[in-house]
Formats: structure tokens, C-alpha cells, sequence
């Protein structure tokens, strides 16, 4: 069977690399192209475009590249189109892949999404467009089953793909000597994938270094952005940057700052305790106030239903403030327990790992009736 898959940034890279190695366990012969990074490539993909050259963030930078997103929007339906495949999967990226399900199925071609776009956040109404043009929906977020019963959808929650990552990680005995640290207990610092959302917000997190210097501060540097671009911004003596570690930052760590999005979950699962943080241009956070319809930015929190980890959201994610909400997280071993007991419970929430595996057998069932 030949699948053409769009993934369109890290983590959709990682996930649907696991989906690729998955669905060649069913199928010998499967070939695969399309959108992805290096770990779809590694996995066998014949990579059209890497994630790199086509991801756009904030609805200004959306904006001023709105030329290039429209070509990659052709280039993607022309390459379709000459490789016929026998199944679409389209991975998260819903600015991209909404506007390639209805060229996919009015083309005749099967079409699954997997990983649900956040529509319970925003544009809820484009749910009509994935129940009309998707075939197959696989969710991963256990509330997201009931928000698509509203429009009469039915999908299959497969569970969050973050649990089969994490289960088979083995913390590394050598991980300081490795990285040159000292035996200061580790803060991890999770300041996003972008480089602009970065210089915003990290300067910001970083100065808590110079008033808990008892600590030493990881910064988990985002696949792809140099380390250089990271140290321009703050240069203690207790701060220290890794690349392609953010696992191993997160298992020895004593608590996080991390920005919202999977972060945040990937850091409760390693049952780090942790602080929030986002911050944007003033327009586009004037832009998604007025949109963004949930309560919390948080994963943790969205899953929960509840205030389970702080978040400092643009004018609250300060030096002052920051301060005194780190000062609790490391030195406030109640609040620290009661996270990690929520934290439990989330898991559950989640249930059991293997959701590359249940989405792999889901589409190979689908693309042989």
C-alpha cells in the first residue's frame, strides 16, 4: 500500500515516524511520502518537504508568509496527486491539513487524521469540515470523543502517543558526567520550538538563575535551532544548554518552567513539578484572547478539568511574579506533593501506552475494506 503522510513540526515528526515503523509491521510493501522531518525520513519516508521550510507560527508570522503556505498547499495536492496513494494520513497541523482533507476525498483518496486539530480551543465550527472530508478520526485526548459527539461525529480515542515515548526511556547513570554538571539539583527549562517565541520568553525564565543560584539551570534546546541562538540571552554561571536531551533534562530534574503546549504534559509524565509559562507579540495574544475558547493553556490542566500547574500567561509571566511562583514550586514540599498526586491521576486519565500501535492496526483495517 503507498500512504501519504503530512506532519508539520517536532513532535508531529516524532509521532507519525512511530505511526510509519507501526504500520510496517502490517504492511511489507508500504510505501511512504509526503510533509515531515528527519525521523519520518529515518523510518523510510520519501520526504517531499521537511517540516522546517513550511511551519509558521502566530497569526502575524501566519500572515506575512501567507504566499509560501499557499504554494506548499499546491505543491502538496500536485504531489499527491502523482504519487496516488492509497490512503492520506494527516497529522495535527490543521492550518495545512484542513485545507488538504477536501482536495484529498473530493480526489477520490481514503483520508484519516490523526491527532485531532485543538478545534475545543478555537474555530470549533471546523469540526463540520473534518466530519464531512475525513473518513477516520483518531483522537489522543480523552475529552475530545465527547466534544466531536456534539456534531455528531464518531472517532476512536486511541490514547496520547507521549506514553509509549516516555515508558521506554531508561534514565542514563551518566547523564552529569556526560553533560559536564555539577551535583546542583537540575532545573529544567523548556522554552519552546520557535525561534521567536523563544527570545521572547526565555530571557524571562532564565533570570530566576541569578536568584536561586543553588540550582542549576537546563535549558532543553529545541531540535534544529543552534545552541549559539540560545546563550545570547542570559550567561550565569549555574545555566547550561543540551540538545536532543530534553528527556533525560526532565528525568533529573527537580522542577520545570516550561512553555505551554505537549511540553507540559511530557513534563507531568515525568512527574516533574512545574510553572507555565507563555507569552506572544501583544497582537497576536490580543488576537487569541479574543478566539481561544478554553479555560487554560496547559494540557495538564485541559485534561484535568482544573488549576493543577500554574500558568503565568503574557503580562502575568514577569521576573517578580515568576519569582515568587518558583520560590513555592522548589522550596514548598506540599505543593509539590499535591502536583504529583494530580499528576497520578492524570495518567489514568490517559490510560495505557501503545497508541501508535492501536492507530497503525485502525488504518491498515480501514485502507484493506
Amino acid at each position: 500500500m503507498r500512504y501519504y503522510i503530512i506532519a508539520g513540526e517536532a513532535s508531529g515528526d516524532l509521532h507519525s515516524s512511530n505511526l510509519i515503523e507501526e504500520i510496517r509491521l502490517l504492511d511489507n510493501n508500504a510505501e511512504f511520502r509526503g510533509f515531515g522531518g528527519d525521523k519520518m525520513r529515518d523510518q523510510g519516508l520519501q520526504l517531499f518537504k521537511h517540516y522546517k521550510k513550511t511551519a509558521y507560527m502566530g497569526f502575524i508570522e501566519v500572515a506575512l508568509h501567507l504566499r509560501a503556505i499557499l504554494n506548499n498547499i499546491e505543491l502538496c495536492k500536485k504531489d499527491i496527486l502523482s504519487f496516488q496513494p492509497d490512503c492520506v494520513i494527516l497529522v495535527d497541523y490543521p492550518g495545512f491539513n484542513l485545507r488538504i482533507a477536501p482536495f484529498a476525498k473530493k480526489e477520490g483518496f481514503k483520508v484519516v487524521y490523526y491527532i485531532s486539530p485543538q478545534l475545543w480551543a478555537w474555530k470549533s465550527s471546523r469540526a463540520q469540515i473534518l466530519k464531512k472530508y475525513v473518513d477516520k478520526l483518531y483522537v489522543i485526548l480523552p475529552f475530545e470523543k465527547e466534544f466531536y459527539k456534539k456534531f455528531n461525529y464518531e472517532v476512536e480515542y486511541v490514547g496520547h502517543p507521549l506514553l509509549d515515548e516516555i515508558s521506554d526511556k531508561i534514565k542514563d547513570p551518566l547523564f552529569y558526567k556526560k553533560n559536564a554538571l555539577s551535583s546542583d539539583p537540575i532545573i529544567a527549562v523548556l522554552s519552546g520550538s520557535r525561534k521567536q517565541e523563544i527570545a521572547v520568553k526565555l530571557p524571562i525564565m532564565l533570570s530566576m538563575a541569578k536568584h536561586f543560584p543553588k540550582f542549576q539551570f537546563v535549558v532543553a534546546c529545541a531540535p534544529g535551532i543552534d545552541k549559539n541562538f540560545y546563550t545570547q540571552f542570559v550567561r550565569e554561571h549555574n545555566i547550561h544548554y543540551l540538545l536532543n536531551q530534553t528527556y533525560d533534562v526532565l528525568q533529573h530534574s527537580e522542577a520545570a518552567l516550561v512553555t505551554s503546549g505537549t511540553a507540559t504534559l511530557e513534563t507531568a509524565l515525568f512527574n516533574v513539578p512545574q510553572i507555565v509559562c507563555y507569552k506572544g507579540s501583544v497582537i497576536s495574544y490580543a488576537i487569541a484572547k479574543q478566539l481561544i475558547k478554553v479555560k487554560y493553556i496547559s494540557l495538564v490542566n485541559l485534561i484535568a478539568g482544573k488549576v493543577v500547574v500554574p500558568e503565568l500567561i503574557q503580562f502575568k509571566l514577569n521576573e517578580k511574579n515568576l519569582h515568587m511562583h518558583f520560590e513555592r514550586l522548589v522550596y514548598n514540599d506540599e505543593y509539590r506533593s499535591t502536583m504529583r498526586e494530580e499528576y497520578q491521576l492524570l495518567k489514568e486519565k490517559l490510560g495505557t501506552a501503545g497508541a501508535s500501535e492501536r492507530t497503525a492496526k485502525l488504518i491498515w483495517q480501514f485502507v484493506n475494506t
